[in-house]
């Protein structure tokens, strides 16, 4: 059960009086020792009261009137000594220890402990995938109000100006102060056991309220199904399955990791290797459209990705291309930016971390026969070396010397970090695919050597964000955001006018127009109220664009 403010405040206050009986005890006793010091050691009788009020002049350090002058043996001293110090001690101790922390308590802004939003979205609780939806949500107009029981994390996100309800998501009651039952719909967004409570009390308080569940172990989806979730999603199984399609393209064609946005029309984001042809040189210098065909909308360059790409950017190792065109000139491109070395190699996947998304993309590689081996800490079915991803001897083990691809698939981004900078000394020519859990950790496996890297949380936000609005999230697998969208606000301009890709950042990839897929969508394009626009950024600019031109 969560504390609300009034009991933490009832708390402290009861800590309070505890302290302040024992000063009281403490105070009457030293009374006492004063009363029967006087008598004894400077032949003075002393009231009982006399001797408190004395004691209470020491222990407030206001002084002592004109008793002090009459302590002039050795006992007597002995016994003001120790009161002078008791005395400090408890000020001191009194000051920080409770009335502070209550006067803080008292002054602060207490969360909300219900809302009156409608048509919106109630998430449950607040985690880094949640924080990735409540940016897509924000950008798409779309109300939403975050249940949380840590007190400390309500208090932040209402400062930081996010609607909050401060209760037990797993309570009828908080459920209904958050309206639940004017809710579009709740994503249960906790641990798998607690998110199967939250959806029980959701049904209960709003029978025909939309509920989404994300789930960590795939194999409960029918448990939470069966509690009234509407929706199941398995984040990590989209990842392992991304990720297994990443680390084989390479080497196998019939995992394939292009979107398709229309008949024989796709993006793709295509990896340069270590001894291509293009590798040294710059984008102007590479000439990839002319020779290949293809539309270059974008590059990361080190985890930064760039729309477009300047002229004079220089393509090396760890450059991922993003482009759109036929299969056939993706294939073309595909040859130029293959390792010669590489092609020859063979085709091997190590995957470090057998978890969800560790044996998701080994049951992919397995399924599209790409040989592979497993590495985890922990022997169990399944795994082939045990042992740790950043050690060495383990990855030698692993054969990662003689590997095409290593997923990183290993729980803490830390490990993940730096077993991506052992790998470069011992392997330099596998390439790392790595999984991050938070955003913040991509440009960090960037620089220590990763060539392609995708968050869970990115994955997980862009999945919700497609689920809860209009707007399809064609690929949340991909590095960046690929959605199909309206764009009223550009109906009768063109592209050019517009300004869309100085304005956003981001590229109008194709048009659909009266069922038909448009692909030549130069600046002079028109477009119309009537169109749907395929439109790739990041997800900041896609936000961006939602602001600009929805």
């Amino acid at each position: 059960m969560v504390d609300g403010p009034a009991e933490t405040l009832s708390r402290a206050k009861r800590r309070l009086v505890l302290f302040l009986s024992g000063v009281a005890v403490l105070m009457v006793g030293y009374a006492l020792l004063y009363q029967w010091g006087m008598a004894t050691f400077e032949g003075i009788s002393v009231s009982f009261i006399d001797a408190l009020h004395v004691v209470v002049e020491t222990f407030t350090t206001t002084g002592y009137g004109e008793d002090a002058a009459q302590w002039t043996s050795f006992g007597m001293k002995l016994i003001t000594i120790p009161m002078m110090l008791s005395g400090v001690t408890v000020i001191f101790l009194t000051l920080p220890l409770f009335l502070v922390p209550l006067v803080e308590e008292a002054l602060r802004t207490a969360p909300p402990t219900e809302t009156d939003l409608t048509d919106h979205v109630i998430i449950c609780s607040f985690t880094s995938r949640g924080g990735t939806l409540v940016e897509e949500l924000t950008s798409r107009d779309v109300p939403y109000v975050v249940v949380e029981s840590d007190r400390e994390t309500a208090e932040r996100l209402f400062a930081e100006g996010d609607d909050v309800v401060h209760g037990n998501p797993e309570s009828v009651e908080t459920l209904e102060a958050a309206n639940a039952d004017e809710a579009m719909a709740l994503v249960a967004d906790d641990d798998d056991e607690t998110n199967a409570s939250v959806i029980l009390s959701a049904k209960q308080a709003a029978p025909d309220l939309r509920v989404i569940s994300l789930i960590e172990d795939a194999t409960l989806s029918d448990y939470h199904r069966y509690a009234g979730a509407d929706e199941v999603v398995s984040p990590r199984r989209i990842l392992g399955e991304s990720l297994a399609r990443k680390a084989a393209s390479p080497i196998a064609t019939d995992i394939d990791d292009a979107i398709e946005i229309g008949d024989d029309f796709e993006v793709a984001e295509v990896l340069v290797q270590r001894g291509s042809a293009l590798e040294g040189d710059t984008i102007a210098e590479s000439a990839i459209g002319r020779r290949t065909g293809v539309n270059i909308i974008g590059a990361w360059f080190r985890g930064e990705f760039v729309t477009p790409p300047d002229p004079d950017a220089v393509v090396d190792e760890h450059t991922i291309l993003l482009v759109t065109g036929r299969e056939s000139q993706l294939e073309r491109l595909k040859d130029l930016t293959r390792s010669e070395t590489r092609r020859f190699r063979r085709g091997k996947v190590v995957v470090a971390g057998y978890g969800e998304v560790g044996a998701t993309a080994a049951d992919a590689l397995a399924a599209e026969n790409v040989p592979s081996v497993v590495l985890d800490e922990r022997d169990a079915p399944g795994v082939d070396v045990v042992g740790d991803a950043t050690n060495r001897q383990a990855l030698l083990s692993a054969d990662i010397d003689e590997a095409q691809s290593i997923i990183l698939a290993v729980d803490s981004d830390t490990t993940a970090i730096f077993a991506t900078l052992v790998i470069k000394q011992v392997a330099p020519e596998t390439e790392v695919i790595a999984r991050a859990n938070d955003a913040e950790s991509i440009a960090k496996l960037y620089r220590a050597g990763a060539e392609y890297v995708l968050a869970l949380s990115t994955v997980s936000g862009r999945i919700l964000a497609s689920n809860l609005t209009e707007e399809e999230v064609i690929a949340p697998q991909s590095q960046v955001e690929i959605v199909r969208t309206a764009a009223p606000q550009l109906a009768g301009r063109t592209l050019a006018e517009a300004d869309v890709r100085a304005r956003t950042n981001c590229t109008v990839i194709a048009v659909e127009r009266d069922g038909d897929l448009l692909t030549e969508v130069g600046p002079e394009f028109v477009v119309r109220v009537d169109d749907t626009l395929v439109v790739a950024g990041t997800d900041e600019d896609i936000n961006r664009f939602n602001v600009v031109c929805g």
